[in-house]
């Protein structure tokens, strides 16, 4: 009989970052408050937990993050304003991300890596498994990752992390897993993880992407886990520790995702992120391909 773990109901994003590589936008803007279109890129994060079913949500933030807090709180004046006008379709806009899930916001203080962003978490977590998502990473909501994890997670046990296959010579920009077959083809065990390997030295070229389910006991390991690198607490280095003891909390599986994923974190990748996603609309989508192939065509 497959065994049944605590059901699944909190996420904690980490959103503590400077955003350094897009100043001077994020001089006194959160980076995770760029839009993506029409929503600044948290907004798409919060609303996949949402749908994966974690209505519970903890935010890591820092200085200069307040922003994010305003966000995901009422405007009554805007919202006021909007019903005065009779404009219902903005209003269910501005509505919608208040109404998203259950907020909470933690600081963390000093900014020593995931692995300390993640410890943040421990107190509001307590002893029940968790999911982490990084702002970075947009999951298409028509390719459901999360919600498989969350699935893998409570049938299994353990910690589950996102895998996706990349180009061999662009390994050394990801962790990497090492690992073994399962009975079905998108998850795998995992037997090692290594941060930022060496293409030549890579166990694989299945990358970590930023999505992980994580046992509450990778909270003992990073307390006790050195700076790795960068002089960072690693989440990867804790998550090692779990994939070679499975004593210490449960295995450690993956999820290989072959669906569509945009990357924000990246100022190239942001910008095709948005025309990818602007493409896709049906309010938008239409007119803007029209333009987007009339410019390529006669412009470029």
């Amino acid at each position: 009989m497959t065994q049944s773990h605590p059901r699944i109901s909190k996420a904690v994003i980490p959103a503590a970052g400077l955003g350094t590589r897009f100043l001077p936008a994020t001089k006194a803007t959160p980076k995770e408050m760029l839009p993506v279109v029409d929503k600044p890129a948290i907004q798409y994060v919060v609303e996949e937990a949402a749908s994966a079913g974690l209505s519970d949500v903890l935010m890591i933030t820092g200085r200069n993050k307040r922003p994010l807090e305003d966000h995901f709180d009422r405007n009554y004046e805007l919202e006021s304003a909007l019903t005065r006008k009779g404009d219902a379709q903005r209003l269910a806009k501005v509505q919608e991300s208040s109404d998203l899930a259950t907020m909470h916001y933690v600081r963390q203080g000093d900014p020593r890596g995931l692995g300390h962003a993640v410890l943040c978490a421990a107190p509001h977590v307590g002893d029940q498994p968790f999911a982490v998502l990084l702002g970075d990473d947009l999951i298409d909501p028509r390719d459901p990752l999360l919600a498989r994890m969350v699935e893998i997670q409570e049938r299994e046990g353990g910690s589950v992390i996102a895998l996706m296959e990349v180009d061999p010579s662009q390994i050394h920009l990801y962790g990497c897993a090492a690992v073994e077959a399962t009975g079905e083809s998108d998850v795998v065990r995992v037997t090692n993880l290594v941060e930022k390997p060496d293409p030549s030295e890579a166990p694989s070229n299945l990358a970590i992407i930023g999505r992980y389910v994580l046992d509450p006991a990778v909270f003992d390991i990073l307390r006790k886990t050195e700076p790795g690198r960068g002089n960072e607490i690693q989440l990867t280095d804790a998550l090692q520790k779990l994939a070679e003891d499975e004593k210490a909390g449960g295995p450690v599986h993956g999820v290989i995702f072959k669906g569509r994923r945009y990357d924000t974190g990246d100022r190239g990748d942001y910008l095709r992120a948005i025309v990818r996603l602007a493409c896709e609309r049906e309010d938008l989508g239409p007119e803007f391909r029209t333009w987007l192939r009339s410019y390529v065509n006669e412009e470029m």
